[in-house]
């Protein structure tokens, strides 16, 4: 049997992969990605019916098995497909998932994508009206720059892994944790990934949102509107995980 990937950081988009990403790179028996977001299981151009697997492993030096090896591409946990191929391609390769306070992950999404001149309407507009965009995306509902609402409902995007994975090759963590104390964090993904405890870990922050005028804020109507959208799966969250953001 040919190596294969061992684990994989699928989401959530803005909840500390790149940082979980970096502290594992620090970790003797933890093998990355030449690239930090491989986007191999949410390429549409890639047939498949026959994927080119060789294409995705040639980001790893898989003929060294003393280390496990993985990526991060958070995309994975929300776009339509991407679980079912992974499964496909290794049913026994276990995930790892952030998670973040939806409120402050849509928002800081919103932020990224202006500064980076992807979006140009306010926030307020985008968690509202500008959902209708995602009915003209392809897959249909749908998108990879606009999705700010839709990445938060991580009950339903659980639920969904689930339905494909078996519990024990799931990890779910809070982003604010790895932030706050990592160390504790990463002990809990080196057991769950079977190497040994981490190197001590100091916090750090990356992919801070850009210094730059935004023209508009996260009021606390915007925050109202969005906890009533995820009141709902916030239960089915818990339910599932027994973590929720519903009263934060």
């Amino acid at each position: 049997m040919k190596p294969q990937i061992d684990f994989i950081i699928a989401g959530a988009q803005k909840a500390g992969t790149t940082a979980l990403f970096d502290y594992l790179g620090d970790h003797p028996q933890i093998g990355l990605s030449d690239v930090k977001e491989v986007h191999f299981f949410d390429d549409e151009g890639q047939d498949w019916r026959a994927p080119d697997y060789g294409a995705y492993h040639a980001h790893f030096n898989l003929a060294d098995r003393s280390r496990v090896w993985g990526e991060a591409t958070p995309i994975y946990l929300y776009w339509k497909d991407s679980l079912a191929r992974i499964r496909a391609y290794n049913p026994g390769i276990r995930l790892i998932v952030l998670l973040r306070d939806p409120v402050a992950r849509a928002y800081s999404h919103w932020k990224m994508e202006f500064a980076r001149g992807a979006e140009t309407h306010p926030f307020d507009w985008c968690v509202r009206a500008g959902r209708q965009r995602l009915f003209a995306a392809e897959p249909w509902g749908f998108h990879r720059e606009f999705s700010y609402v839709e990445r938060g409902y991580y009950g339903a995007q659980i639920e969904h892994l689930l339905s494909l994975l078996p519990a024990d090759q799931l990890l779910v963590l809070r982003a604010e944790d790895l932030e706050a104390k990592p160390g504790p964090v990463l002990e809990t993904v080196s057991a769950f990934l079977g190497v040994d405890a981490p190197p001590p870990a100091r916090p750090r922050r990356v992919h801070v949102g850009q210094d730059i005028a935004y023209p508009s804020r996260l009021t606390q109507a915007d925050e109202a509107l969005l906890r009533r959208l995820y009141a709902a799966d916030m239960a089915r969250l818990k339910a599932l995980t027994g973590l929720s953001y519903a009263s934060e």
